[in-house]
């Protein structure tokens, strides 16, 4: 049948299907890490691979909380790097991007073209600047040193991303509360930021993504085991115990259950900011 003498229900038909053959292709690594984690390792390396685990074990994750691995050292590692990048994100990051998109100035264009040229250099060509810069300030090994590294390259997608969400919302907010009473800074912060939750969901979401999953700066910055987060303990996991792949899938599944739950549970914010942002100019 020719695509363009589809019914309407019938084109949502085709187009759901086609959604969840996607959703399916792109979705069935997770689960295939989820579903390995409760297998013993026979299973994994059988001959006919299993869907399904037909022998279900707990024994992979029992390991990871009994201090063979330190995962809850780990995963608090982790929880601490990327609230504070996440932090230093904002705080620089949401008032730079209101800034641009609210008062004009001189080589804005080229201001923000920096900006992407920033997005585009490869993380292994600052590793050796960075390495450097923190040696000389004292916080190698430390949380602040990944910290600032992850900030580095959320600042600029959240600059971007948060310019064009703040010039969809109306200027006649912000004069409203000028009239009022109200200066720059106070509109920003009592008008501006609390109209714009579900861009700075968006950014904070994102931003907090970036750090959790960050493993080169983690690596270099941090070299005492007990400091290092997630993505880099998994690293040295494997090295560690080889072929024991349900203990190891085990440990990526916790390593990616909080990005699933930001997802699942700021679907809707990150969306409203994503779209709500896309403004011609």
């Amino acid at each position: 049948m020719n695509p363009i003498y589809l019914t309407e229900k019938q084109r949502n038909i085709l187009l759901s299907v086609v959604a969840v053959v996607i959703g399916v292709i792109f979705l069935f690594p997770l689960y295939w890490i989820v579903a390995c984690s409760f297998k013993p390792d026979v299973e994994i390396f059988a001959s006919h691979p299993t869907y399904i685990p037909h022998v279900l074990t707990l024994d992979a994750y029992i390991s990871q909380f009994s201090g063979e691995s330190n995962i809850i050292r780990a995963f608090a590692n982790s929880s601490i790097v990327a609230i504070m990048s996440t932090v230093l994100s904002f705080i620089l990051a949401v008032p730079a991007a209101y800034g641009l998109a609210r008062f004009p100035m001189r080589g804005a264009k080229l201001f923000i073209m920096l900006f992407l040229v920033t997005q585009m250099l490869p993380v292994t060509l600052i590793l050796t600047p960075m390495f450097l810069i923190y040696k000389n300030m004292g916080i190698l090994n430390t949380y602040l040193a990944p910290a600032l590294s992850d900030a580095t390259i959320s600042i600029p997608f959240i600059v971007l991303i948060l310019r064009t969400y703040f010039l969809s919302l109306p200027k006649e907010l912000e004069d409203s509360a000028k009239i009022d009473g109200c200066n720059t800074f106070t509109a920003f912060i009592r008008i501006m930021l609390p109209i714009s939750y579900p861009g700075l969901i968006m950014a904070a979401a994102f931003s907090f993504l970036f750090a959790w999953g960050d493993l080169a700066f983690a690596l270099t910055f941090t070299s005492s085991p007990e400091m290092r987060p997630m993505t880099a303990t998994i690293y040295n996991f494997m090295g560690k115990y080889g072929m024991e792949w349900n203990k190891i899938m085990a440990f990526g599944t916790m390593l990616v259950l909080p990005v699933v739950v930001i997802f699942v549970t700021l679907q809707k914010y990150i969306v409203s900011g994503l779209t709500n942002g896309a403004v011609k100019e």
